[in-house]
Order: structure tokens, then C-alpha cells, then sequence
């Protein structure tokens, strides 16, 4: 926009925006054209003072012109730590219209998981996912925009958004492509570092388009600005110095020609050399001269109100200063003549209540933090948090101000801190409660509670940042405080940490350590049972002599405990690894259910076992042919998880557990979806941790059972599915889906390579199960043509530990390996029986291929009907397209 444009000086901001407004423009457009419209984002990036603000107050006039409901919310400075601040505001008109019955009704299922987070709902005890309460948010408030069609999300200052609410964001912006909702981010460079930059970054990757970089006023566009203030008489090098004083800086081209009328100075060249001297006094150190100017008391009380950063009444402010009311009311009026203070504009979406301020940039507001002198800064914050408490808005709103008080050996606010940790864990926050805990640390604590801030600080991140949780646990469990109960919970959980942190050898000295440290008893065989439980899914070895020790113990067990029962799962699972009898399998699994469920304390959420020793039963029922029990197990892991708002690393396992029962079964379509669902929840924890491993293997295998090769080398290629691997056991067999992998993507050397591997580590391990890890008959099929001997022997091998292990899955496929490596009579009459065997297996992947085989084998024409029809009812597209190309070929059909 040139110098011609008709402006007052408010609207500067809005000088030469026509680019911006127009984007705007069209994006609303493209809203209110139609409700089944996709939505929309864009993001306004701009130094301080370049108008973002502005914009977005042009945004929402626009809107409600046309008839738009729109939601604004700001970040600011000093709440960064206030977590779902923004988001709160943002909903905030959507949230007082609405009964509790009403929300209830809109939000469904998640309103008891986003309600505590939005302060609408009152919190569980106990801590909440982060990542089911973001998912929460993004389904609440989709469900919202749907209700308040055509609407518009506008978020200011995104820079100094609490990182839950833009965890949220993040989410909620890669949701818009069936959402009709316009989001308008307004926010500087930088600023950001770690998590909070990452998520803004994901922001502006969903716009889809470039980030709309505001720049500064030209020094034509300075001049208009100018003469539209002061006068058209301003003359042109007036007017070129105002442009060179301010960088054409809108905010600061405001506040300087404001100060050129309040100082009656003429706008002529002879008076130009005066303006930087005026610019001065418009921020910074220059701000700060012009507020004490204003007197101590005014001064007193911009301090205040910067302390509070929001909800500033003169009536809490007079509380906080310290003064009279009427004295605060003077003051008040001061500061809104000095254009320090304002009211909310009501144009700008400002919710605020009646008699509130607000500083009119957040320029100014840092301006007056950043002068209050350290002590007095420490000291107001510490009077905030007690007014905060006294009326009753409770720990974790007090706490942003607790955080800035000095430490002092401070015994009440240590345990301010803690419940205030409590509450942000209740909410799904637990960054916040991170920094509250580790804040009471620097008080410290007392020598008697400094263990218990360790440990809950590292209760609080086990799956979600297993090396946070090491390091807080160590040091909890070297100091004394721990005892009983909590300190072997202590220990059990570092344990679990240091497993799914890849340090599964230091996982098992840290738990024989403390066994050791036990009498015989009900504590010392929990811990045992922890030390074989962490030894039994080593990836790479696991002596003979230690099998042997579980056995003689678990063989004096009867399942009367639950130290007991968790003996006899791994004793099974054990069993099933090396290929012991599948029936007595069972029978030690069964023995360890309780009535054939799970014993109380053994629960999917139950915190004494942790999720490990669950997933060995459910594994052991999946490779012992007892899939209708597996699937049981796990779906019940997944609803267990997803009822205690569980979003992280047990949720993915869960999926991926599951994932590998309907694989077996031969769900394989049901099995990619809820693998894929497995590995995106596991991206969100971290990679080359166990569990993503679990996630990736699982869906590659399910993808080469589907025939779809390109896409399961594109799976491994894009979440790094080659070694090194974890040292920790992955199901299903890492080593030999890799090796299938590479074969099928004509990489043979490499394939038998990796299949060896495998081999040598079914060595080290002392037995094993062609079922868990069918190595041996893939590689005896890629040797059979280079060397026939070697193949003979794995598959003959393999045969014999499949009649060992006895399922019928296990022996057909034997007997399938067996019939590839012959011809004629002899093939036949193997791949009938393999036939035979796997259809009473229930694994129907597995026979549908044993029937197309046998088809081929004896090219008949009902037998690959037959075939074909399973593989379609599994989803095996290769499997039907090999017998489709028989059929069609038809040559020697009958």
C-alpha cells in the first residue's frame, strides 16, 4: 500500500499488506464457498512490530463480515510454561457457550480425556499420556469446527505458545484436508528451540505453501504513514528520516510520530535530526527512562501487571503492588495516557473481563519484565504464587510464578512444586511437571523427600524418555529415602528404562544387583523374575544354563502369587523359544491366568510388572498355535491403553502385538493397518528404540506375505530397517524378515547373509523354533539351488524341530519347505500333507500358500481355485496373482 491510502495511524501495520490481505481474502473464499470445503492454513512470519497483530485483527474483520466465527488466542513471554494456555484461550468462546451436558455430547469419548486439559473437566489421579490428550484436543476441536461452520482459528504470537498447545497445533494442522477451518499462525523468526521449534516447523510443513514473510515499510509507504499522522506538510526529508530512524518498522514508525505530536515538533528537515533522540524513549532502555518519568508508583505498578502477563485487573495488580486501590486506579489511567496500558480491543477477539488491561505491544510488555530489578522481580513473583493459592486456582497455576522464585531451603515450596507436578501429570502435561520437579530439586529438598522428587520425577517419563528416566532413578536410588515397596519399584522401572533405551545388559546387573541384596521371599523372586524376564529377550544370547535355572524354579511354582505366575509366563515363553512341546507351553501359560484371565496386579496398566511380561504370554499363545488367545490378550492391551489415555509407547506396542496376531491368523489387511498404526505412534517416541523395531519388522513382514515387495523395501528404506539391530528380542524374527526381504528384492547374497546371521544366533541361544524364527526354511529354499545338500539338511532340520514343537503351523510349514526342494511324486505327496497340516492350523495365510503349491504341484485346476480363494479372503494379492498366472497360462491343467 502506497502513501496514497487514506489511513489513521493505527492501521499502520496494514500499510502495503494488499499481498497478505488478499491471501486471506482467497483462503476465506475458498471457506465459506462450501462446508465440505478442505481446510486451510497460513502463516504469517515477521520480525517485532512488522504488524502481524494487525494482520490478524484484519483477518477477523474480514471474517465477521462475512459471516465467519472466529477464535483467537496469543502466547506471550512469560506463560510460555503455562501448558495448554493458548489453546485454552482459543476455545475459550466455545467453552463458556456449552453446559457440561452439552460438551459432554460434542466432544463424545474424548471429553474426559481433552476436558481436564482445556479446564472443563476436573483431572484423574495419576499422570495421562501427552499424546492421547493431544489427540484429544485435535478430535475436540475438529469436532467444534464442525459445529461452528464457516470458522476461523487465529493464533498470534505462536513464537511464545506453551509447547503442549503447540504439540496441538502441530497435530491439528496436519488434520485440515477434511476439515473446512481456516488456522491464520502469526509468529517471529527464531525465538524457539527443541521441541516447541520443532513443532512450529511442522506448522508451517502442513501449510503447504511458503510462509508469508512480512517485511518492513518502504520509505515511499513511511512517507504516506507520516503526512497521513502529522500532516501532509511533513516534507521529504523529514520523512526519509523517519523511514531510516525506524527501518520502517510500523510499531516503531507509530510510536515515534506519536511522540512527534506529543512533542509539537514541526515535520521539516530542520527538525529531522531530533526524531532518533524521540525514537529512543519508544522502547528499550528508552521505554524504561519514560516509564520511571511516570513516577515510582506507575512504575510500581507496570511491574505488576508485567508479573501477572494476563488477566491484569487494578484491582489484583493494587494486591500485587501492594498499594491503594485508588492510588492503582490513578496509576491505570497513567499508563493507558502513556500508551503502556490498554483495553483489550474488543475487535482483536480479546476475552478479557470487565476493568482488565493489557500492554499495547508485547514490545512493551518485555520492555517492563526485563527492567524490574532481580530481587524485586523474585519477590513479586513469590507474593503472585501466594495470592495464585490463596484463591484457589491451585498449584499448577501458581507454579509458573513458583518457578521464578529464588531458591531458599524452602520446605512448603518443594511440596508446592510436587503437587503442582501431580496436577500437570493429571492433565497431560508433563514438561510442565518436569520443570516444577527439577525446580524443587535446585531448592533442594530435604535430605529426607530429595530421593522421592528423583523418583517421581522419573516415574513420570518411562516410555516417553527412557535416558531422562535413568539418569533421575540412579540418582534417586543412590541416596537414601527409597525403601520397601518404592525402592524395588524404583528399581524395576529403572530396569524397564534401560530395556527400552537399548541397555538391556545393564537392565539385568541393575536388577540381580538388588535381588541380591534380599533374603528369600516374595521381594526377591519379584526380582528374579524381572532379572529372567530381561534375560529371556536378549536378541543375541542367552546361555543354556540359565533356561535351565528357570525351569528348576519355575517347576516349584504353583501360580498362587503373582511373583509366582510371572515365573511360569516366562518359563513358557521361554519354552516356546527353543521349541520345546507346544503343549506344555500351554499348559505353563494357562497356569499362570486366573480363571483364564489376567490376575489382578497383572493388568495391562498395572505398574508392578510393566507391559514385558504380558507381551511374552501373548507371544507365547501366538507361536503355540493359540492365536484366539493371543488376540484376546492384545486387543485387550489396546483397550486397556486407550481407555487410560495411554498414547505413547504402549499404545504402539499394543498395536504391534496385534499386528502380529492377525498376521498369523492371516488377517493380513487387519494387520497392516494396525502395524502401520503401531509404527506411527512409535515415530512420535522415538526411533531405534525396541518397540519401533517391533512396529517395522511386523509391517514389512505383513507386506512381503501381501506380495507387495516395493513397498515393504520403501517401508524399510524410510524407517531405517537394517542393522545394527537392538539387543533386544523383535517379533517377529528381525533377522529373518530382513533376509526374506532381500531376497525377494533380488539381493540374494546379501538375504543368505543375514539368514546365517540368524542362524548363528539360534546357536548362541541354545535351541530354537522354525515357527519364531523360520530362518532355516528360508534358507534352505534360497540354497536350494546352489547347494542342494545344505538345503536338504536345514529343511530336514527344520522338520525335526517343528515334530519337536508339535503345532500343526509349524510342522506344515516343515513339510512346505520340504516339498519346494523335490519334484515329481515325492513334492506332491509332501505338499499334500503340508496341505493337510496347515489346514487345521489357524494361520490361513500359511495354508492358502500350501494350497497354491499343491496346486501347482498338480496342476490342478480346483486345488488353485481353492488356493486362491483363502489368499483373496486373507489379502495375499501375490498369492493371487501367481495362481491367476497359473490359471490363465493353463497349460497342463486339469
Amino acid at each position: 500500500m502506497t502513501e496514497g491510502r487514506p489511513s489513521a495511524a493505527g492501521s499502520a501495520s496494514l500499510w502495503e499488506r494488499d499481498a497478505e490481505i488478499a491471501t486471506v481474502t482467497r483462503a476465506l473464499d475458498v471457506l465459506c464457498a462450501d462446508q465440505t470445503s478442505a481446510g486451510n492454513l497460513l502463516v504469517f512470519r515477521g520480525e517485532a512490530g512488522l504488524g502481524k497483530t494487525a494482520l490478524l485483527a484484519e483477518t477477523r474483520r474480514i471474517a465477521e463480515r462475512r459471516g465467519c466465527t472466529v477464535w483467537s488466542a496469543r502466547g506471550g513471554e512469560t506463560l510460555k510454561s503455562v501448558p495448554f494456555n493458548v489453546v485454552r484461550q482459543l476455545l475459550q468462546p466455545a467453552l463458556v457457550s456449552l453446559l457440561p451436558e452439552e460438551a459432554r455430547e460434542y466432544l463424545g469419548d474424548w471429553y474426559d480425556i481433552a476436558g481436564p486439559a482445556l479446564g472443563i473437566v476436573d483431572p484423574r489421579e495419576g499422570s495421562v499420556d501427552p499424546q492421547y490428550v493431544c489427540d484429544g484436543l485435535v478430535a475436540a476441536v475438529r469436532r467444534l469446527a464442525r459445529r461452528e461452520w464457516p470458522l476461523v482459528l487465529l493464533v498470534d504470537d505462536a513464537h511464545w505458545a506453551d509447547q503442549e498447545t503447540l504439540r496441538w497445533l502441530a497435530a491439528f494442522a496436519e488434520r485440515l484436508d477434511d476439515l473446512p477451518v481456516l488456522v491464520v499462525v502469526a509468529r517471529r523468526p527464531g525465538e524457539m528451540s527443541g521441541d516447541s521449534a520443532r513443532h512450529l516447523d511442522a506448522v508451517a510443513d502442513a501449510a503447504g505453501r511458503p510462509v508469508n514473510n512480512l517485511s518492513a515499510l518502504t520509505p515511499e509507504a513511511t512517507a504516506g504513514l507520516t503526512r497521513a499522522t502529522v500532516g501532509r506538510h511533513a516534507d521529504d526529508p523529514f520523512c526519509r528520516e523517519v523511514w531510516a530512524v525506524t527501518g520502517g518498522n510500523p510499531y516503531d514508525t507509530v510510536e515515534l510520530l506519536a511522540k512527534v505530536q506529543d512533542s509539537e515538533l514541526q515535520p521539516v528537515e530542520a527538525r529531522a535530526g531530533e526524531l532518533r533522540a524521540l525514537n529512543r524513549s519508544a522502547r528499550g532502555g528508552g521505554l524504561v527512562d519514560r516509564l520511571k518519568g511516570l513516577g515510582v508508583e506507575a512504575t510500581r505498578f507496570a511491574w505488576a501487571a508485567a508479573i501477572l502477563g494476563t488477566g491484569i485487573s487494578v484491582d489484583l495488580v493494587a494486591r500485587l503492588a501492594s498499594m491503594r486501590t485508588d492510588i492503582a486506579e490513578r496509576c491505570a489511567e497513567l499508563l493507558c495516557s502513556a500508551r503502556i496500558l490498554t483495553e483489550p480491543d474488543p475487535a482483536a477477539g480479546a476475552e478479557a473481563e470487565a476493568g482488565e488491561l493489557e500492554f499495547v505491544h508485547p514490545l512493551i510488555a518485555s520492555a517492563v519484565y526485563n527492567s524490574i530489578p532481580p530481587g524485586v522481580c523474585t519477590a513479586m513473583h513469590g507474593i503472585a504464587a501466594q495470592i495464585v493459592t490463596e484463591t484457589g486456582r491451585g498449584a499448577a497455576e501458581a507454579s509458573r510464578h513458583l518457578l521464578k522464585v529464588h531458591p531458599d531451603d524452602d520446605e512448603e515450596l518443594v511440596e508446592q512444586l510436587r503437587e503442582a507436578a501431580r496436577e500437570h501429570l493429571a492433565v497431560g502435561a508433563p514438561d510442565a511437571a518436569h520443570r516444577c520437579l527439577e525446580r524443587a530439586l535446585r531448592e533442594p529438598p530435604r535430605p529426607e523427600v530429595h530421593a522421592q522428587v528423583l523418583y517421581e520425577l522419573g516415574r513420570a517419563t518411562l516410555l516417553t524418555a527412557p535416558a531422562v528416566t535413568i539418569e533421575h532413578l540412579q540418582s534417586a536410588l543412590a541416596m537414601p529415602g527409597l525403601d520397601g515397596d518404592q525402592r524395588v519399584d524404583a528399581v524395576v522401572r529403572l530396569s524397564q528404562a534401560l530395556l527400552h533405551n537399548d541397555q538391556l545388559e545393564e537392565a539385568v546387573r541393575t536388577v540381580e544387583a538388588e535381588a541380591a541384596r534380599h533374603e528369600a521371599g516374595p521381594v526377591r523372586l519379584r526380582l528374579q523374575a524381572v532379572q529372567f524376564m530381561w534375560e529371556g529377550i536378549h536378541g543375541e544370547t542367552v546361555s543354556p544354563e540359565r533356561s535351565q535355572r528357570l525351569a528348576e524354579l519355575a517347576g516349584t511354582c504353583t501360580g498362587r502369587d503373582n511373583s509366582e505366575r510371572a515365573l511360569l509366563i516366562l518359563r513358557g515363553f521361554d519354552a516356546m523359544a527353543h521349541g520345546e512341546n507346544a503343549e506344555d507351553v500351554l499348559q505353563l501359560c494357562d497356569r499362570a491366568l486366573v480363571n483364564g484371565r489376567l490376575a489382578p496386579g497383572l493388568g495391562w496398566t498395572d505398574g508392578e510388572w510393566g507391559i514385558e511380561l504380558l507381551m511374552m504370554l501373548g507371544s507365547a499363545y501366538t507361536y503355540a498355535d493359540r492365536l484366539d488367545r493371543a488376540e484376546s490378550l492384545f486387543a485387550e492391551a489396546l483397550r486397556a491403553y486407550t481407555s487410560a489415555g495411554w498414547r505413547g509407547g504402549h499404545l504402539s506396542l499394543a498395536n504391534a502385538f496385534l499386528g502380529l496376531a492377525y498376521r498369523r491368523q492371516g488377517r493380513l489387511k487387519d494387520a497392516e493397518s494396525t502395524l502401520r498404526e503401531a509404527l506411527a505412534l512409535a515415530e512420535r517416541v522415538g526411533r531405534r528404540l525396541p518397540l519401533y523395531w517391533s512396529a517395522t519388522c511386523g509391517l514389512v513382514d505383513t507386506l512381503l506375505a501381501r506380495g507387495q515387495v516395493g513397498e515393504a523395501w520403501s517401508v524399510a528404506e524410510q524407517y531405517g530397517f537394517a542393522p545394527p539391530y537392538p539387543s533386544t528380542i523383535v517379533l517377529p524374527d528381525i533377522r529373518s524378515v530382513r533376509g526374506r526381504l532381500l531376497i525377494a528384492v533380488g539381493r540374494t547374497e546379501e538375504g543368505v547373509n543375514e539368514l546365517e546371521a540368524a542362524e548363528k544366533t539360534a546357536a548362541s541361544r541354545g535351541g530354537h523354533n522354525p515357527v519364531l524364527a523360520p530362518w532355516s526354511i528360508d534358507l534352505a529354499k534360497a540354497l536350494a539351488t546352489q547347494d542342494r545338500a545344505r538345503a536338504a539338511q536345514l529343511a530336514a532340520d527344520a522338520r525335526r524341530q517343528a515334530e519337536r514343537f508339535g503345532t500343526d503351523t509349524a510342522i506344515g510349514e516343515a513339510l512346505r519347505c520340504a516339498a519346494a526342494l523335490e519334484t515329481g511324486s515325492r513334492a506332491v505327496g509332501l505338499a499334500a500333507r503340508a496341505v493337510a497340516y496347515l489346514e487345521a492350523s489357524p494361520c490361513q495365510y500359511e495354508h492358502a500358500a500350501a494350497r497354491v503349491e499343491y496346486g501347482i504341484a498338480t496342476r490342478s485346476v480346483a486345488e488353485l481355485n481353492r488356493g486362491m480363494a483363502l489368499a483373496r479372503s486373507c489379502g495375499a494379492d501375490g498369492l493371487v496373482a501367481q495362481a491367476r498366472e497359473v490359471l490363465e497360462t493353463g497349460r497342463g491343467l486339469r
